[in-house]
């Protein structure tokens, strides 16, 4: 009687065998293993990128309020409800560097921050937009008492943030009883806001690619519940409270 069969190498084929098995299992669970790594790879990218896109357009909100001039016609407008859409319109002061050199007549330039969707390719996106008025337009304004106007929107105002969920600025003073930020309220015993509260929220990238349309940017179920979005994987929500003037 013989033993089992051998192949050169000295291995029975029962053991060949096995050991093919164990290998296609190794395999399955290498794949398994980084196929969840590269989904954790893309929602940390995701993240990135939501934050990034939200740190640049906060300290240009920053910038911006707390070179602000007050007016009468200073917008601050709630839109929307749930998920925000505000409006502020303002007078700042603006260096040079920010404007043409054929439109700057000295530094009080007017900016317009609302939310739009846009075309990009086959897809709606839903923006933070920025209007900007140089001094050069806003001194005319001024003189006539039209400034309200310096606030609508045009055709050359920019996008400077992607899957804009919700934005909303609120005024605020500083009560001085408390020392503590209250909402600002007009024609009240504080002529002007000292500070704004600004509350940014971002699709990330796996969500924005889904809503492609107005029509799901508005009512898709992904978007969850507005009071829970700090607990939504798909969303990043960033808060602050940014100076508005000198007098803060």
């Amino acid at each position: 009687m013989t033993g089992p069969r051998r192949n050169p190498r000295g291995f029975t084929l029962l053991e060949v065998m096995v050991t093919m098995a164990i290998g296609s299992v190794l395999l399955l669970v290498a794949a398994t293993l980084l196929g969840g790594a590269g989904q954790t790879y893309d929602r940390g990218s995701g993240s990135v990128a939501a934050e990034r896109e939200a740190r640049a357009v906060l300290t240009q909100l920053g910038e911006d309020f707390s070179k602000a001039e007050w007016h009468d016609d200073t917008v601050f407008e709630p839109q929307g409800e749930g998920w925000k859409q505000d409006r502020v319109g303002f007078l700042s002061l603006q260096p040079d560097d920010a404007q043409s050199k054929g439109g700057r007549t000295g530094d009080l330039c007017a900016l317009h921050y609302y939310v739009k969707d846009i075309e990009v390719g086959n897809s709606v996106v839903r923006c933070l937009m920025r209007g900007f008025h140089e001094s050069g337009e806003v001194f005319p304004e001024l003189l006539t008492g039209s400034v309200g106007s310096l606030f609508d929107e045009q055709d050359v105002d920019e996008p400077v943030a992607f899957g804009v969920l919700s934005f909303e600025a609120t005024p605020l003073v500083l009560a001085e009883a408390t020392g503590k930020y209250e909402d600002w309220k007009p024609g009240g015993a504080e002529p002007q806001p000292d500070a704004v509260r600004v509350r940014l929220v971002i699709a990330r990238r796996e969500l924005l690619g889904k809503l492609t349309s107005t029509k799901e940017w508005d009512s898709s179920p992904l978007r969850g519940n507005p009071t829970e979005a700090a607990n939504n994987r798909d969303l990043e929500v960033y808060e602050v409270i940014q100076r508005f003037g000198n007098n803060a």
